[in-house]
């Protein structure tokens, strides 16, 4: 097999093909699922796999019996994430509220897009 290195001699960390690690190690996104996190223990293994477009992958392995709980929100941090959400809603042109995020890659809202600009 191509990236099976369990003991970690030729890519440094124990690395293991796409869908073949063993049980008891997650990515951060699995870990996330169950209500975990990493809580800084650092990295056990890593899964490789190659494709086409992007060339050769990798995801990070934990060990899930050291992940720590998932931190609660604050107030606080809501107040944050809900600044934070607004003004990622907000034009930085006609400056509206929009209940949708503003594309980035318009860089306004699509009203704002459409409008040509106004010759002086």
């Amino acid at each position: 097999m191509k990236y099976y290195d369990p003991d970690g001699t030729r890519y440094g960390v124990p690395t293991y093909p796409f869908r073949l690690a063993p049980l008891g190690l997650a990515t951060r996104r699995q870990l996330r699922a169950r209500g975990l996190r990493p809580g800084g223990q650092d990295i056990a293994a890593q899964i490789m796999w190659s494709t086409r477009r992007r060339g050769v992958r990798v995801a990070y392995l934990y060990r899930v019996d050291l992940a720590a709980p998932v931190r609660p929100m604050t107030p606080g941090r809501w107040r944050a994430h809900e600044a934070m959400m607004r003004a990622r809603r907000t034009c930085p042109d006609c400056r509206v509220t929009h209940p949708y995020v503003i594309p980035t890659s318009l860089g306004c809202c699509p009203e704002c897009a459409d409008t040509p600009a106004l010759a002086a």
